[in-house]
C-alpha cells in the first residue's frame, strides 16, 4: 500500500468562488498529501463539485489560488490542467454515447501521444507505432475496471455502474498524478461499494496516485479516506483523520441539524 509522504501535491489557498450575490465557495484553504485517498464531503448545496470544478479549471476562482505541486494552476484552462497529472470523473457522467469503450478510453489517452496530425495523415511509421500503444494501454485499462470483454460495446449500452468504471478508465488514460472521483458510489448498491472501495485501494496503489473524492455515503468515505474535508455553505467546517471529523460538532450539526 502507498502511504501518504508528506510531500504536499496539490493545495487550495483562500480558494473563493461567487455568483452574483452567492458566495459558494468560501475561502477554503487545505493541502493534500501525495499518496492519500483525501475525502470530500458537505451536505447538498456544500460547494463540493464547485470546488473541484475550480481545480480543474472548469471556472476559474473570484480570490485565492490553487497550486499543484508548488505551482499556480488557477488561471490554466482544463486541458492544460489535465496535462500536468490532474484528471476527474464527473457527477454527471460524460461519456461519448456513440464510441465504444475502447473509443472512449483512447481519445483520453491522445493527449500524451507524441505523434501530430500531420504524422497520422501521411501514415508515417511513428503515428502507427503511437497508435499501436495506445491501443494496447486502453485495452490494458478496460481489463482493470473489469471490462476487458466488452472493448467495442458502445458506452451508452453499459449500465450505470459500468459507465462509471468505463469513466475511470478514460481518466487513467490522462496518466495522472491526482485523480478526482465526484461521487463515484452514486447508484451503487452496498456490495458495488464495497467493491469499489477495493478498486479505488487498487488503483491508488497500482498507479502511484493521490485520489480525492466527493461522496455522499459518509460510511464510504470513513471507512476510504486518510483525511477528510468536510464543507458547510461554502465554509471549510472541519479537516482531520475519519475519527476526529465524525466526532466533530460542527459535523455533528451540519448533518443532523440543531434545535
Amino acid at each position: 500500500m502507498v502511504e501518504p509522504n508528506n510531500s504536499i501535491i496539490l493545495e487550495a489557498q483562500g480558494l473563493t468562488r461567487r455568483f452574483g450575490g452567492l458566495v459558494a465557495v468560501n475561502h477554503v484553504s487545505f493541502a493534500v498529501q501525495a499518496g492519500e485517498i483525501f475525502g470530500l464531503i458537505g451536505p447538498n448545496g456544500a460547494g463540493k463539485t464547485t470546488l473541484f470544478n475550480l481545480i480543474t479549471g472548469l471556472i476559474q476562482p473570484s480570490s485565492g489560488q490553487m497550486q499543484h505541486q508548488n505551482e499556480t494552476i488557477s488561471r490554466l484552462r482544463p486541458h492544460q490542467i489535465a496535462a500536468k497529472g490532474i484528471a476527474r470523473t464527473f457527477q454527471n457522467i460524460r461519456l461519448f454515447g456513440e464510441l465504444s469503450a475502447l473509443e472512449n478510453v483512447k481519445i483520453a489517452h491522445h493527449i500524451h501521444s507524441r505523434s501530430g496530425l500531420f504524422t497520422g495523415v501521411l501514415g508515417l511509421p511513428s503515428a502507427a507505432q503511437a497508435e499501436k500503444k495506445t491501443h494496447a494501454k486502453a485495452v490494458e485499462l478496460l481489463g482493470l475496471v473489469g471490462l476487458g470483454g466488452r472493448t467495442a460495446e458502445k458506452a451508452k449500452n453499459f449500465s450505470y455502474g459500468d459507465q462509471r468504471r468505463l469513466e475511470i478508465a478514460r481518466a487513467l488514460a490522462l496518466k495522472p498524478q491526482v485523480l478526482l472521483l465526484d461521487e463515484p458510489a452514486a447508484g451503487m448498491n452496498p456490495t458495488e461499494k464495497h467493491q469499489l472501495s477495493e478498486f479505488i485501494y487498487d488503483i491508488r496503489d497500482r498507479f502511484n496516485l493521490t485520489v480525492l473524492l466527493i461522496e455522499h455515503h459518509v460510511p464510504l468515505v470513513m471507512g476510504l479516506c486518510d483525511r477528510i474535508a468536510v464543507l458547510d455553505f461554502g465554509h471549510l467546517i472541519a479537516l482531520g483523520n475519519p475519527e476526529t471529523v465524525r466526532n466533530d460538532p460542527a459535523v455533528i450539526a451540519a448533518y443532523l441539524g440543531t434545535e
